[in-house]
């Protein structure tokens, strides 16, 4: 196999990468007959390596062969289940550090969220081992005698699962970890510019499969665009659909897999407020929203994007935080002392131009920022605070960049309303020390989103709760909490075990 040159690649070796891999993983073997495409590093634009991406022949295919796969995959007791996965997680956490530069390097995160969305799956994968031994159902009380009824789960069959490319391996691991456990087969189309990323996680999977003598359709994997995607979506045998991206493309997956009846699992846009209170302890309020902002330049779904900032501390909070900008230092994100990465795509940067552009032509006055960093090869852009109106329409949609909307209120209620007002719903939270204002903003009248914190910032979920939104970000919940039962069908079983036939609502019928 031929190495790679450049010195900051040769790394990629121990992941099983070369310089151009094929990108179907297909019953258990690696091809490729679809076309060529070049993974780039986002902070110079050079050739990482190139990849071979699938073919449609290459799909039918491996779907042929995961279908056969599935059906052994699912009388594989649950606890044994759970023990492949356990030795999933052990095969990640030998290769964290590789994976999680890998990640910094295509993706264009910083070195130490790259290493933490890895870690994310170990922790995903020890969540499932547990959870592989409490896939249990209710026990009803019967109003017949000598019945009993009770809630039976079993796999779907096969789970497909479209991952984006802000998050190119932890989504994967939100969904796989737990349809793994559950009983499914997993076909896994991973974003079209993080190709290596796709593969060298298939890789480490495949390992494990085949430790264990067990198919290696359990775990299949595509690297391609819009075609196999769509293909996923249509495909009858794929019961669920998990896809996580923009909310247009959310929008026609999900409406081609309901054509066919089959669910679809939505991780979409989010538009995330932060809200300031008159009592809030300003000093944790800046630092959250130093990271819920300019981490991951911007790029996460949950993002901070708005910070309301109540009017009696709007000026200090203000100039706390501009102060603080102006010491992150942007650069490349291997680089120990980074805080600021490139956008991960030339038209991720051009996107961001033309958002400055409309937020000035709708009013919005740039605090600090507001400009791409000319002098780089790279998709580098200047973290931005913007002054603006909440009702600029450019303030209701999702600006995939280190963009941040400051405005005023006065008022508790004008603040739930300015946070309520967007079509997105993923995430939230308020700086308060105040129980009253707490419990109102977790409750009924309080933010409507999937995720509602107070004194954190609105990125950085743990694992062990349900990740999701309402809204306009598609009403899906991945990871940790009930999330199970949506990669598993319920049976509700009654059972007669006497020799009488009572029937439910006392119904006497001849």
């Amino acid at each position: 196999m031929v190495g790679f040159t450049k010195k900051e690649h040769q790394f990629l070796s121990e992941l099983g990468l070369a310089p151009r891999n094929p990108g179907s993983f297909v019953n258990g073997i690696w091809k490729g007959s679809g076309p060529v495409v070049s993974s780039l590093n986002p902070a110079n634009n050079q050739v990482i390596a190139e990849v071979v991406e699938a073919s449609l022949e290459d799909y039918e295919e491996g779907m042929q062969a995961c279908a056969g796969a599935t059906r052994i995959w699912m009388q594989i007791p649950a606890p044994k289940r759970g023990e492949i996965v356990r030795q999933i997680g052990d095969a990640l956490r030998g290769k964290l550090h590789e994976l999680g530069r890998l990640v910094s390097l295509e993706m264009g995160k910083i070195l130490p969220e790259g290493i933490g969305e890895v870690q994310e799956i170990i922790d995903m994968c020890d969540y499932a081992v547990g959870l592989s031994r409490q896939l249990n159902g209710s026990i009803i009380p019967s109003e017949r005698p000598n019945h009993m009824m009770m809630e039976v789960w079993n796999p779907l069959g096969i789970v497909g699962v479209i991952t984006a490319f802000n998050f190119p391996c932890a989504v994967l691991g939100w969904n796989a970890c737990i349809a793994l456990v559950c009983g499914n087969s997993v076909v896994w189309k991973g974003a079209p510019t993080t190709p290596l990323v796709t593969i060298a996680m298939t890789k480490i999977i495949a390992s494990v499969l085949e430790k264990n003598n067990l198919p290696g359709a359990i775990f299949t994997a595509f690297c391609g665009g819009a075609e196999v995607g769509q293909a996923l979506a249509a495909d009858t045998r794929v019961p669920l659909v998990s896809f996580t991206g923009s909310t247009k493309v959310g929008l026609a997956v999900q409406q081609k897999v309901n054509e066919r009846f089959g669910k679809s699992l939505l991780e979409l846009s989010g538009n995330n407020a932060i809200i300031v209170m008159d009592d809030a302890d300003i000093q944790l309020a800046v630092r959250s929203v130093l990271f819920a902002a300019v981490g991951t330049a911007g790029q996460r779904c949950t993002t901070c994007r708005r910070l309301l900032l109540h009017e009696s501390i709007y000026q200090t909070v203000l100039d706390q935080l501009i102060e603080v900008y102006k010491q992150v230092r942007i650069g490349d994100p291997l680089e120990k002392g980074t805080l600021l990465g490139p956008l991960h795509t030339s038209a991720s940067k051009e996107n961001f131009v033309k958002g400055i552009q409309a937020i000035k032509s709708q009013g919005g006055k740039i605090v600090t920022g507001g400009g791409a960093v000319l002098e780089s090869e790279g998709n580098f852009v200047q973290p931005t605070i913007v002054e603006i109106s909440p009702s600029a329409p450019v303030v209701k949609e999702e600006l995939f960049g280190p963009v941040l909307y400051v405005m005023k209120f006065q008022t508790l209620k004008e603040a739930i309303e300015i946070n309520n007002s967007v079509p997105q719903g993923l995430s939230s939270s308020i700086f308060t020390r105040r129980p009253e204002i707490i419990f109102k903003w977790i409750g009924p009248v309080g933010s409507d989103c999937g995720i509602v914190n107070v004194n954190i910032p609105t990125n950085g979920a743990e694992i062990g709760g349900a990740f999701g939104g309402e809204k306009a970000t598609g009403g899906g919940r991945e990871a940790g909490s009930d999330s199970w039962k949506q990669y598993m069908r319920r049976a509700t079983c009654t059972i007669n075990y006497g020799s009488e036939l009572p029937l439910a609502q006392g119904i006497n019928f001849g």
